[in-house]
């Protein structure tokens, strides 16, 4: 069942007692006489309080720089990042997404990585994360965290009453002809009158993207969006018949205004098949009281296809102390300082020779984090100067499509110019 309200709350204001708790502890440190301070925003406290223990080892390295963690909420993140950026007021580093970093790089606002640590330096990290910061042939930000690869998570205990073997779920393949479907009967054999077989939903990363990669289909061309495309309405037309005609998946009316409905059900046993990548682990581990495990996504028409989405820090061309902000720079992007991202397992290192802090705190606990990393083939990750705002036009439409409301070609054809209209106004 979903999380009651009460919860919700509380658990709202312990993140932002926790936020707060925060930004006393390194906010609060004051630099020694003659040390310059060099600056790094960024919203997530749990990988700041890594970030600490990995800068305390450059702060000893480099006694002549203090390196000061600017904690700001997620929710006003990037609105905030714009404003201090336009002003000229950013911090010296500062973390970017996949989607908004184009906004400064075009705008000048950045100083690229190959003219600051050189062009060799990004042969030391994860390429799929080099690619998604990468703007015309410029890489403009050094990867921190990435999420390899969209995963099955599924319930034992619900896959053994059922009958399904844990390896046919890993082999399974969906495809819109029935004859060369394995995926769908699986699920159906998973679905009872108190459970669902599987957790669908408008769940870019987690659900769309891996269906629309693995059917040959595309996202974008470009920065521009296309739903039109044939193997992509199939993708899409798969997912909406999940949940509406075949009924193995929760209610659209239930996960359009809810996106932590399914994962709710799954944590509660009512799901025995959750699609979502490693950021979702820890919630998993801590919270699931049922046996479970990890398998590919099922593979599709085209192969078996993945997507990624990274977290990269940027280095502010207006910094007021560039050579010490370079040096910083440098030591995240190494694996000495991007190790300590991984070490308590909530987010997958950047750093191809850091990656292992990772995977061995999850192994000591019994989890097979392969399946993550099984996959090699990707689907484009979302990008565009606009693409937030794109997005967020669409969605209305995206909502009336998963509900049953919209035909699929209809609302691929009106999602495109709804939110193309946005990134090229």
């Amino acid at each position: 069942m979903p999380l009651k309200s009460s919860t919700k709350g509380l658990l709202a204001f312990l993140a932002v007692f926790a936020l707060l708790i925060g930004a006393v502890l390194w906010l609060g440190r004051e630099p020694s006489d003659g040390r310059v301070t060099v600056t790094v925003r960024l919203w997530d406290p749990e990988v700041a309080a890594a970030y600490r223990a990995s800068l305390d080892e450059f702060e000893r390295e480099h006694p002549q720089i203090h390196v000061e963690l600017r904690l700001v909420a997620y929710a006003n993140y990037a609105i905030k990042l714009r404003t201090d950026v336009a002003g000229d007021g950013a911090d010296d580093l500062f973390w970017v997404d996949g989607t908004y970093f184009a906004n400064y790089a075009d705008a000048g606002k950045l100083r690229p990585v190959d003219d600051a640590l050189g062009p060799e330096a990004k042969a030391a990290w994860a390429p799929a994360v080099v690619e998604q910061f990468s703007r015309g042939g410029t890489l403009w930000a050094v990867p921190q965290l990435w999420d390899p690869g969209i995963v099955l998570y599924y319930n034992k205990t619900l896959l053994a009453e059922a009958g399904v073997e844990p390896e046919e779920l890993a082999a399974a393949r969906w495809d819109p002809a029935p004859e060369h479907d394995t995926f769908l009967p699986l699920l159906r054999r998973l679905t009872t009158a108190s459970t669902w077989g599987f957790g669908a939903f408008e769940d870019l990363q987690g659900t769309i993207m891996p269906f629309v990669g693995s059917a040959g289909g595309q996202l974008q061309k470009g920065d521009r969006f296309a739903l039109e495309d044939p193997k992509t309405q199939s993708a899409l037309q798969y997912i909406v018949d999940l949940i509406n005609r075949w009924h193995v998946a929760p209610s659209a009316g239930d996960t359009n205004i809810n996106p932590g409905f399914t994962l709710d059900q799954f944590l509660h046993g009512n799901l025995a098949v959750f699609e979502s990548g490693p950021y979702t682990l820890a919630t998993i581990q801590q919270n699931a009281k049922f046996p479970w495990g990890v398998a590919v996504a099922p593979a599709g028409p085209a192969g078996r296809v993945t997507v990624t989405n990274g977290i990269s820090v940027a280095l502010n061309a207006k910094s007021a102390h560039p050579e010490a902000a370079r040096a910083v720079l440098a030591w995240l992007g190494s694996s000495e300082g991007n190790a300590a991202l991984g070490a308590n397992g909530s987010a997958v290192p950047a750093v191809i020779a850091a990656t292992s802090s990772w995977t061995e705190h999850w192994r000591a606990l019994g989890v097979d984090t392969a399946p993550f990393f099984a996959v090699p083939d990707r689907i484009p990750s979302p990008r565009g100067a606009r693409y937030s705002a794109a997005a967020q036009a669409g969605k209305p439409i995206l909502d009336e499509m998963f509900l049953g409301r919209l035909p699929v070609p209809e609302a691929a054809r009106r999602y495109d110019e709804t939110a193309n209209a946005v990134m090229s106004p």
